[in-house]
């Protein structure tokens, strides 16, 4: 799978790559990040990106000439690229949208914005698809880009280690995850619950499935209506209910 990124700030989305799990599923071949300098496609000498806004206003907007020049150059066929854009006015990104992403056959490429915003011109023709991580702003579209595609790439056999820690990911199956314990069994007074050293792997499936229900309707109960629960998953939080009276 290809990503591509276009920042005026490469080092820091090349720092993020360059480590842990994403480092290793690039030097595997799994995955391909591209990244690109916009400032390589400015058109005049001083390798600008930006103007001021016409109307006025605070801040400074981001030229179109250089995502023109760049996308044209690097992806000229629009048939094989998927274009986002972070921004406050796309969709929200769920796991949901992270799988449909896994299924992308053409170069997804993310324009990361900066200052105040980008021409519009920009999100009218070369766009695809306007992305948002959450409610609120930051700096540049660097960090939610990073957050797509590590959600994506986690996604995809080989990136992670074992394969099963993705099916029981919080999200992934619908509820927040359960707690989880390693060694000392005994920290400071605190211990490990007994149903996790009892080797019993069907009380201990059932004592994960209590707690991430019991989670999930503390934290977020929204996500319980869109669950779909089995007659065990019924029982336990029946029993979750009493035991809350």
């Amino acid at each position: 799978m290809k990503f591509s990124v276009v920042t005026i700030f490469p080092d820091m989305v090349n720092a993020y790559l360059g480590a842990s799990i994403m480092k290793r599923a690039i030097q595997s071949n799994i995955i391909t990040v591209d990244v690109h300098n916009l400032r390589d496609y400015s058109i005049d000498k001083h390798r600008s990106v930006d103007d001021y806004s016409y109307g006025g206003g605070a801040g400074m907007v981001m030229r179109p000439e250089p995502f023109f020049k760049i996308t044209e150059t690097l992806w000229p066929d629009k048939s094989e690229r998927r274009i986002i854009m972070m921004s406050p006015k796309g969709r929200l990104f769920k796991q949901d949208i992270a799988e449909e992403l896994t299924k992308e056959k053409r170069d997804i490429v993310f324009l990361c914005g900066r200052y105040e915003a980008i021409d519009e011109r920009v999100m009218e023709n070369l766009v695809d698809d306007e992305f948002s991580i959450g409610d609120y702003v930051l700096t540049g579209g660097e960090l939610p880009a990073l957050v797509i595609i590590d959600a994506v790439a986690r996604l995809i056999p080989g990136v992670l280690g074992d394969s099963h820690s993705i099916d029981e990911e919080s999200f992934s199956w619908g509820l927040l995850d359960y707690p989880h314990y390693t060694r000392p069994e005994n920290f400071r007074e605190m211990k490990v619950p007994e149903v996790l050293l009892s080797g019993n792997h069907k009380e201990i499936n059932r004592w994960r499935k209590k707690q991430a229900l019991k989670a999930t309707l503390e934290k977020r109960p929204e996500l319980i209506d869109k669950y779909i629960l089995s007659d065990i998953d019924k029982e336990i939080l029946k029993e979750i209910q009493e035991e809350a009276e």
